[in-house]
C-alpha cells in the first residue's frame, strides 16, 4: 500500500510540475494573441497548492536529496507566486523552481521504483 501512494503523489508532484512548466511558458506566448487572455496569478497559486500537497507526503519518506530539492524546488515557486502578487513583480524563479520539482519528484519515484522491486 505504502508503494502504491508514494507513487500516487510523485505521479501527482510530476504532472503538476509539469502542467505548471508548460503554463508559464506556453502563457506569455498566449497573451500576444488577440484572445483576450489575461495572466491570473491564481492559477500559478493553485499548481502550487496541488504541488505543496505532494511534497508534504513525500518529503517524510524520500531522502535527503530529494527532500532538499523539493524543498528548495517549492520555495522558489512560492517566492516567484506571492511577488507576483504582493509586489506585481515577474520573476523567473518560477521556471526553475518547475524544473526542479519535476527532477525532485522523478528522483523520488526512480529511487522508490528501485526499493520495491
Amino acid at each position: 500500500m505504502k508503494k502504491t501512494t508514494t507513487s500516487f503523489y510523485d505521479i501527482l508532484g510530476i504532472s503538476s510540475a509539469t502542467f505548471c512548466l508548460v503554463h508559464c511558458l506556453i502563457f506569455p506566448v498566449l497573451t500576444i494573441l488577440p484572445l483576450g487572455l489575461i495572466h491570473n496569478p491564481i492559477i500559478d497559486l493553485i499548481f502550487a497548492s496541488f504541488g505543496l500537497f505532494a511534497i508534504i507526503k513525500i518529503i517524510k519518506k524520500s531522502s535527503l536529496l530529494v527532500s532538499s530539492i523539493l524543498v528548495v524546488s517549492m520555495s522558489l515557486i512560492w517566492i516567484s507566486i506571492l511577488s507576483e502578487i504582493v509586489f506585481e513583480i515577474h520573476l523567473d524563479l518560477i521556471y526553475f523552481g518547475g524544473i526542479g520539482m519535476i527532477i525532485g519528484h522523478l528522483l523520488n519515484y526512480n529511487l522508490h521504483k528501485k526499493q520495491n522491486h
